[in-house]
C-alpha cells in the first residue's frame, strides 16, 4: 500500500541530483522528505540500525551552501550505508551489539567518495551478525521485505535492499562476500551490482575476507546503479553504450549439488533469454564447471574468514548468536588445518575467466535465486545447520563469482505468482561492469519492472 510523504520520495538518484544542481529543489528539502518517509515506513520494515536525522539535515544544508554544484553527480541524494562500513561519528555495528566496534573517527573510502559526490548519509542499515547469512534478523527482530513483510529481504545487505525497495532512499551501499548485494537485490526487486575484484576500494575486515568481499550498489534503476558504481569506483560519470550483438551463455545448473530450481526462477531465466534475443543477441547453453573441490574451498574460506574476524576483533564468543559461534569454531578448524588455501581460489578464478573463451560467450546468464525468499523471522535463534540449509537451498548461485572475483549483477525481470520480485544474474569477465549494466539497461527498456513496494 502506498504511503508517500512527498513527491521527492520515489524519485531516482539521477532525478534528484539534476533537480538540486538546477536549483529546482534543495538537498535539505529532499533529505527532509526522505527522513519523513523513514519515520512512516521503517517501523514496519526495520531497515535502519541508526537514522542520522539531525546530522543528515546539517549535511544537506552544507551541500546547499556550496557555490558550485555542477560537479556533484549525487548532489542532495539521500543514501544509506551498510552497518559494517565505517561512517564517521557512528559505531560500526557488524550486525549485532556483541560485534560492534568503537565510534569511527573517519569515513570508509567509499563513504568519503559518496559524500564527496554530494550524497547525504541518512543512516546505516541492518545486516545479520558479522554478515554471515543470507537473511537479516537478530535478537531485536528481523528486517522485513517491503514486498511481503513476512519474508526476508535477503542478506547480508538486507537492510540496504529493504530501504531502497521501500523508497526510503533512492540508492544504498552494500557489500558482497558470497552474494550479499545480489541476493537482497533479487529478494527485493532491485538492480544489485557486485564489481570485480579491486575495482572499488574494499578495506573491510581482515584482508577483505581473503578477497571475497567487494563494495557494491543497490538501486531501482540501471542508471542509478551505474551512477553509484561510478562514484564508488572513483570514475567520471559514464554513459552506458548499447552493446553490439553478444553471445550469451545460459546456465540453470546449481553450483550446490542437490539444490533444485523452482519454476518461477526457471521461467525468469527463460524470460531474460527471450529479452536478450529480442535485443539482437544470441543465447547458447553454457554450464560452468562447478566442482565439489571449489565448493568446499569456498565454504572453508567462508568459515575461516569468520574465525579470523572474531580473532582480530577479540570477540567473546559467548556473546554471539549460537549459529555464529558454531561458524567461527568451524572456521578455526579450517584455518588451522590450512583448508582455506589461496591456490584453489586462484585456480577457480583462472578457470572462470577461461570459461568465456572456451564457450565463446561474452557474458553468462543464470538464475539469481533457486527458491522464494525465506520467512523473515527465526533465523538468528535457529541452529547453524538450519541456517546453512536455508542459505544454500534458496541462494546458491552467487558465491562462485566472489571466489572468482568476477563482476556480476542481478536484474529484476518480473514478479513471482506470490507477488514477490524475481530476477536473474549476469556474470562477466574482468572489467565488464559497464557491459553488464548496459545489458541490464536493455532489460529495463524492454521489460520495465515495478520500482518500489511502498509500505
Amino acid at each position: 500500500m502506498e504511503n508517500l510523504a512527498t513527491t521527492w520520495v520515489g524519485a531516482t538518484a539521477k532525478q534528484i541530483s539534476r533537480a538540486v544542481r538546477r536549483g529546482d529543489t534543495t538537498a535539505t528539502q529532499v533529505v527532509a522528505d526522505h527522513l519523513e518517509q523513514i519515520a512512516i515506513s521503517d517501523p514496519a520494515i526495520a531497515a535502519f540500525r541508526v537514522v542520522r536525522a539531525g546530522e543528515a539535515i546539517a549535511e544537506a544544508e552544507k551541500v546547499d551552501d556550496q557555490e558550485d554544484l555542477a560537479n556533484l553527480p549525487l548532489a542532495g541524494v539521500p543514501v544509506a550505508v551498510k552497518e559494517n562500513t565505517p561512517v564517521a561519528g557512528l559505531p560500526t555495528w557488524h550486525g549485532s551489539a556483541a560485534a560492534r566496534t568503537a565510534v569511527a573517527e573517519d569515513d570508509h573510502e567509499v563513504v568519503r567518495r559518496l559524500r564527496g559526490a554530494g550524497a547525504v548519509v541518512v543512516g546505516v542499515t541492518r545486516m545479520p551478525e558479522m554478515g554471515l547469512w543470507a537473511t537479516t534478523d537478530g535478537p531485536d527482530g528481523p528486517t522485513r521485505n517491503p514486498w511481503s513483510l513476512d519474508r526476508t529481504p535477503g542478506g547480508s545487505s538486507g537492510g540496504s535492499a529493504a530501504a531502497v525497495a521501500a523508497g526510503l532512499v533512492p540508492i544504498a551501499h552494500g557489500n558482497d562476500g558470497l552474494g550479499s548485494v545480489r541476493i537482497p537485490a533479487a529478494c527485493c526487486g532491485l538492480v544489485g551490482l557486485k564489481p570485480g575484484r579491486g575495482v572499488v576500494p574494499c578495506d573491510l575486515g581482515v584482508d577483505g575476507w581473503l578477497g571475497l568481499v567487494e563494495n557494491g550498489i543497490l538501486a531501482t534503476t540501471v542508471a542509478d546503479a551505474a551512477l553509484g558504481f561510478g562514484v564508488m569506483a572513483g570514475r567520471a560519470p559514464a554513459k552506458l553504450v548499447q552493446p553490439e550483438r553478444l553471445r550469451v551463455g545460459v546456465s540453470l545448473r546449481s553450483p550446490v549439488s542437490g539444490v533444485r530450481l523452482d519454476e518461477p526462477n526457471r521461467e525468469a531465466v527463460a524470460t531474460a533469454a527471450k529479452l536478450l534475443v529480442a535485443a539482437g543477441h544470441d543465447t547458447v547453453t553454457a554450464d560452468p564447471a562447478y566442482s565439489t573441490g571449489t565448493g568446499l574451498s569456498g565454504l572453508a574460506t567462508w568459515f575461516a574468514c569468520a574465525y579470523r574476524e572474531a580473532q582480530a576483533a577479540g570477540l567473546d564468543l559467548r556473546t554471539l548468536q549460537p549459529r555464529t559461534r558454531r561458524h567461527i569454531r568451524l572456521g578455526g578448524l579450517m584455518w588451522k588445518r590450512d583448508w582455506a588455501r589461496q591456490a584453489p581460489r586462484d585456480a577457480w578464478r583462472e578457470q572462470s575467466i577461461r570459461f568465456f573463451a572456451d564457450h565463446n560467450v561474452d557474458v553468462l546468464l543464470t538464475p539469481a535465486l533457486a527458491a522464494t525468499p525465506p520467512p523473515a523471522d527465526g533465523h538468528s535463534t535457529g541452529s547453524w545447520q538450519r541456517n546453512m540449509r536455508v542459505n544454500m537451498r534458496y541462494a546458491p548461485y552467487a558465491a562462485p563469482w566472489n571466489i572468482a572475483g568476477l563482476p556480476a549483477i542481478v536484474v529484476p525481470v518480473g514478479l513471482r505468482p506470490d507477488g514477490l520480485p524475481v530476477g536473474v544474474q549476469l556474470v562477466g569477465p574482468p572489467d565488464s561492469e559497464l557491459l553488464l549494466l548496459a545489458i541490464a539497461g536493455q532489460f529495463e527498456v524492454a521489460n520495465p519492472w515495478p520500482r518500489h513496494a511502498f509500505v
